[in-house]
């Protein structure tokens, strides 16, 4: 894996789906992307939106799902580079 797949991410997909990790690899032109490290996002109480998550990563009132070692996502729709701060939330989420 190269320092540029390495990035922790926010990934959303056309199925409303909201995943934090770091990227894998990319297929299908970007629309589909494998992450380790994989979280969901069940629910986020952010006052700012969802880009928050990758800003300063989840807060106590979000619920935030078990990580999977490795998930693919299928009809990504956007994906954010998520700060230090952030990943170290998502990680301790």
């Amino acid at each position: 894996m190269s320092k540029a797949t390495n990035k922790t991410v926010l990934v959303t997909t056309a199925h409303r789906g909201v995943f934090w990790g770091r990227i894998e690899s990319k297929r299908d032109k970007g629309r589909t992307l494998v992450l380790s490290g994989a979280r969901n996002a069940i629910y986020w109480a952010t006052t700012k939106g969802f880009v928050e998550l990758a800003q300063v990563g989840p807060n106590k009132s979000s619920k935030i799902g078990m990580a999977a070692t490795r998930i693919t996502l299928h009809d990504v729709t956007s994906v954010t580079e998520c700060t230090e701060a952030a990943a170290r939330a998502w990680e301790a989420a």
